[in-house]
């Protein structure tokens, strides 16, 4: 088991560093390519808005063509897996959901390259389980050990990684001794190949923050509390946009991908901030950002992040709701400042808050919340504050009846499918 599960993670490393470099190579070429026709007197709009309305609709087209269970983040996917309710394709789900997450990520659309990778790490565990013909038992801890790999290499968070399949995945991953140092192993070995083919540095390096003071520990809950209310709202929304696009049969659904990504790039050419999954744009949020620019930035990659999941791209939502969370916490921490100098001497630190609070109310998992944003800035004092924050955030998302996401999104597959 340990040694099948460290080959897990070796492949599962290789495949998630090369994803991660495709995307970076599809944006930079976008980018020189845009550049180009500006200079030759082409509308500065035009190839934006094609190029992304190309992709887009050329990636939702291969997942809606020859795999519908690739569109979006595919986590659902995995945990029906485990519990023994859903088929991991892997023949098809690893070449297009490759392809695919390039064509989307590449394209600037509001997702997050986690999903695509945790993904693509479950069905690598599956594939190895068949080459091998593992008993289920085995096979199925070896999917749990490529997804928490999966994770690890969208982010270098090991840790994240393994608590995510723990905490997560709880009600359906077999937690016993041989199961847990799988996917430790997994997710050890994958981040030291990630590693070597990116970089060794936090993915969104932030800034070193002061502690706060404990003078102004108490607003960190309530920060929380809204955090928990947004939870609910994103859950709700995101729900809804998939509904509408999934309404949308046959051509019609491919043109509200192809509308989608026409949206997305004209936004690339308008508000590039508002664009892409986020992990770039958060360390530019400088404390000197205004409170009204960061609210338009929210409410646009708020919509962003509906449409470009909504209308079925394959891609994650981890990126966009840490963006989402630390423009929320940044514009907190704006008042919070200005209120309580004495207090409150960064603002910052409300932003690293932020950025664990949201994806715990969404996903209702506040361990992995916390170490992701602390691996993700490798800002280590702001554990106490994301407690605080996280545990909140959690709270009263249940208290509003909220749901976790990925629950949701299982639930709502299997029901689509009868």
């Amino acid at each position: 088991m340990f040694l099948w599960a460290a080959v897990v993670g070796a492949i599962v490393g290789v495949i998630g560093g090369v994803f991660r470099l495709g995307v970076g190579l599809v944006q930079e070429q976008l980018a020189l390519l845009y550049a180009r026709a500006g200079s030759a007197g082409a509308p500065p709009w035009l190839f934006p808005v094609a190029c992304t309305a190309a992709l887009a609709g050329l990636s939702i087209f291969l997942v809606r063509r020859y795999v519908p269970e690739a569109s979006g983040s595919g986590v659902q996917e995995i945990e029906g897996a485990l519990e023994g309710i859903r088929a991991l394709r892997w023949q098809r789900v690893l070449p297009v959901k490759f392809l695919g997450g390039l064509l989307s990520l590449g394209s600037g659309m509001v997702l997050g390259r986690e999903g695509p990778t945790i993904q693509l790490g479950g069905n690598t565990g599956k594939m190895i389980a068949d080459l091998v013909t593992s008993p289920t038992p085995v096979a199925r801890t070896l999917v749990a050990a490529g997804a928490g790999a999966g994770l690890t290499t969208a982010f270098n968070a090991p840790l994240a990684g393994i608590l995510f399949v723990i905490e997560e995945m709880r009600p359906q991953f077999e937690y016993t001794f041989t199961s847990v140092q799988a996917v430790v192993i997994a997710s050890a070995v994958a981040d030291v190949v990630v590693r070597m083919l990116t970089n060794q540095g936090p993915v969104v390096p932030l800034t070193d923050l002061p502690p706060p003071a404990l003078g102004a520990l108490w607003l960190f809950p309530i920060l929380g509390a809204l955090f928990g209310a947004l939870g609910v709202v994103f859950n709700r929304c995101l729900v809804a946009a998939l509904d509408t696009f999934g309404g949308l049969q046959g051509w019609r659904g491919y043109m509200g991908g192809v509308s989608v990504g026409a949206v997305i790039g004209m936004l690339i050419w308008v508000y590039p901030s508002g664009t892409g999954g986020g992990e770039q744009l958060i360390p530019l949020l400088s404390a000197a950002t205004p409170p009204l620019a960061l609210g338009l930035l929210f409410v646009v990659r708020f919509g962003a992040t509906m449409l470009s999941y909504g209308c079925g791209a394959p891609g994650g939502i981890f990126a966009p709701m840490l963006a989402l969370g630390t423009i929320f916490g940044l514009g907190f921490g704006h008042y919070a400042h200005a209120w309580f100098p004495m207090s409150v001497s960064h603002p910052g630190v409300f932003a690293v808050a932020g950025m664990g609070a949201l994806f715990t109310a969404t996903v209702r998992a506040p361990i992995t919340g916390i170490i992701l944003a602390v691996e993700l800035t490798a800002n280590y004092q702001q554990i106490l504050p994301l407690l605080l924050t996280c545990v909140a955030a959690t709270i009263v998302a249940e208290l509003l009846g909220g749901k976790p996401i990925y629950t949701v999104l299982l639930q709502r597959t299997i029901e689509r499918e009868r």
